[in-house]
């Protein structure tokens, strides 16, 4: 397998495929900074932050003499990993690296051009390889999918669209991340795992109540080693053992954990508004355009004409739309003076004309109010003097925006706090009239100015790891019981600080998460060859949800729902119930038409003594070493 990257991502997948699936991987990165003969910038990308944490990371991978040294992660003989340093991921780099031989490509460099251009030469090299991109797009990831497989499908005959070994499979690690890091800010926020037609979702629940009965859902998918009521808790990772959470646990682990935190599944028949239908509402609302004064104005100047134009009718008679009118005339001083009239219809004249010089200031004040509202349309909102109880989010990058967008589709308020006002995220803030502050948060007044002493909660999500941690610190000192999420990269750095911060704030919530270990599984997943519906985070772990076929897994085949569950590794959750020639990677085929309770073609409400048999197809949840250990007899 081929891996091939510019930061840290690359590296945190290829130590996944090796420790966790044992697999056989070639890296491409660009030169390191560090080499003989070059200059200190020479391997740094665009993007400022190129191989800035490749000093942390925690994958046991070093560098002697162009190849990395490391075990295999499962107790076997030690093997090396070939490193093949380029600048470009071009034609010959790819054919260098084996591209022509080798089972599969992921290509999660930070540039998307960068990974489209070598997609499409990888493609061109080797058809049958399969592809793994990391896109930002996604309306061009899924054109792009749909191009690389018809390619595929062109250049070997006979070879099916929808041939698994072949497929093309686009990511973005902002996207799998983003739910994660919202959640961690908002209390009860579900986790959501979307494939086309289907959506699986998973929800926080905290313990009950003292002779309470937490509810179930569908099952259990993880008991957590803390909750938000729980500050003082443990903070879950790869390393915390028995004190960290528990995935996938059995009917006695839950019920002998009432105490505990819980994240429950839930089916979700329908696909839920994304922010192209929640958030792509007017951009100036008539209530922003005009002022509560200018309103009530406008409408008192109507009411005393609609009162005017009743008196006319009652005195006068007639139609009641021709004394509507004759008060508009007078209104706008375009009808004839009642100098012959009776003394109702001066008196009349007289009062709509006085109404008719009100309304002259009002136009007036209106029209300026509208130019003002419109020039302040293009210009970022500063937050509001009343603003409590909002979302402080640090940083508006590729991971920050996709944050603003899931926090503003829950409704959360943000104020979001950016040094670069020419940030990715900032056009996304100023269209959801959101407010942003434009500075160095790590200077005095920033956080300030984004009312931190009266927020719900900050999220530091910029790129630097000190960055966060400071601006977290300067965020306790003002307020000490606000809750604090920070992305951070290196786990043993993440649990120093967390247990630090825990100490010196019992009284406050403290939670880390990094991007690369939430997406690392996902991408690692796809390069297996099976279609990953997503990830979520339990914690700093992370379960994933694939499709199989049950066919040549000699742990599901031929045996019931109860006997393939292994508690901490994998459970059965649903049996697709269509057709086998219907079937979509994606899950999104039409139901059968039974009267059963399906969502998207997938039966939920499974009977513990069902047997799965050769040509079923399932949706599994799995820890990363569960799904390996579920695949290992098929990938031999």
């Amino acid at each position: 397998m081929l891996v091939s990257g510019d930061d840290a991502l690359a590296h945190r997948l290829a130590a996944e495929l090796r420790d966790v699936y044992r697999q056989q991987v070639t890296l491409l990165v660009p030169p390191s900074r560090s080499s003989p003969g070059l200059p200190a910038d020479a391997g740094a990308p665009s993007g400022g932050r190129a191989l800035a944490l490749l000093g942390r990371v925690s994958a046991g991978i070093a560098r002697t003499g162009g190849h990395r040294t490391a075990a295999d992660g499962g107790g076997g003989r030690p093997y090396e990993m070939p490193v093949l340093e380029t600048d470009d991921p071009d034609d010959d780099a790819l054919r260098a690296a084996g591209v022509e031989t080798a089972q599969a490509l992921a290509l999660v460099h930070e540039n998307d051009e960068t990974n489209i251009r070598a997609a499409l030469t990888a493609r061109r090299l080797n058809p049958r390889l399969r592809l793994v991109i990391r896109l930002y797009n996604r309306k061009l990831g899924q054109h792009l999918e749909e191009l690389l497989d018809q390619a595929a499908v062109l250049a070997v005959p006979g070879m099916a669209a929808d041939d698994i070994d072949s497929s093309t499979t686009v990511l973005s690690d902002a996207d799998t991340a983003a739910p994660a890091l919202a959640a961690t800010a908002v209390t009860g926020t579900s986790k959501i795992v979307q494939a086309d037609g289907m959506l699986l979702r998973a929800a926080e629940r905290p313990p009950p109540g003292p002779g309470g009965v937490a509810h179930p859902g569908l099952c259990t998918l993880a008991l957590l080693s803390s909750t938000s009521s729980d500050p003082g808790g443990v903070e879950g990772s790869e390393g915390s053992g028995l004190a960290g959470p528990l995935l996938l646990p059995d009917d006695r682990a839950v019920a002998a954990a009432s105490r505990r935190g819980r994240i429950v599944l839930e089916a979700v028949t329908g696909p839920e508004e994304g922010p192209g239908s929640r958030l792509s509402g007017p951009a100036l609302p008539f209530r922003e355009l005009f002022s509560r004064r200018v309103r009530w104005s406008f409408a008192g100047v109507g009411a005393a004409v609609a009162a005017l134009a009743v008196a006319s009718w009652l005195t006068a008679g007639g139609h009641p739309l021709h004394a509507a009118y004759i008060t508009l005339l007078d209104l706008f001083a375009i009808n004839d003076p009642a100098v012959d009239g009776e003394t109702d219809r001066q008196i009349l004249q007289l009062l709509t004309g006085l109404v008719g010089l009100l309304l002259l200031p009002l136009l007036v004040a209106a029209v300026l109010e509208a130019l003002s509202s419109f020039r302040s349309a293009t210009t970022l909102r500063r937050p509001p003097r009343g603003l409590a109880g909002h979302v402080v989010l640090l940083g508006l990058g590729k991971i920050g925006t996709r944050v603003l967008g899931r926090l503003r589709e829950i409704g959360t308020p943000v104020v979001c706090v950016e040094n670069d006002p020419e940030a990715r995220g900032v056009a996304l803030a100023r269209r959801l009239r959101v407010p942003v502050i434009i500075g160095d948060v790590t200077q005095e007044g920033v956080l300030e100015a984004a009312r931190i002493h009266r927020a719900h909660a900050l999220l530091a999500l910029t790129s630097s790891d000190t960055t966060n941690l400071e601006a977290a610190l300067h965020a306790r000192s003002i307020a000490s019981g606000l809750r604090v999420a920070l992305r951070l990269y290196d786990d043993d750095f993440a649990t120093a600080v967390y247990r630090t911060l825990r100490a010196a704030h019992p009284g406050a919530l403290t939670r880390s998460r990094s991007v690369t270990s939430l997406s690392a599984p996902a991408f690692a997943g796809a390069m297996m060859g099976r279609q990953v519906l997503g990830a979520i985070s339990v914690e700093r772990r992370v379960l994933l949800f694939a499709a199989l076929e049950v066919a040549e897994l000699p742990q599901l085949e031929g045996h019931t729902i109860a006997e393939a569950l292994r508690p901490g590794m994998w459970r059965v959750l649903a049996l697709d119930m269509t057709a086998p020639g219907d079937r979509r990677p994606d899950l999104s085929a039409a139901p059968p038409d039974d009267g059963a309770d399906h969502t998207s073609g997938l039966l939920f409400d499974l009977h513990p003594g069902h047997l799965l048999r050769p040509g079923d197809r399932v949706v599994v949840a799995a820890t990363r070493r569960g799904l390996a250990e579920l695949l290992e007899h098929r990938m031999r």
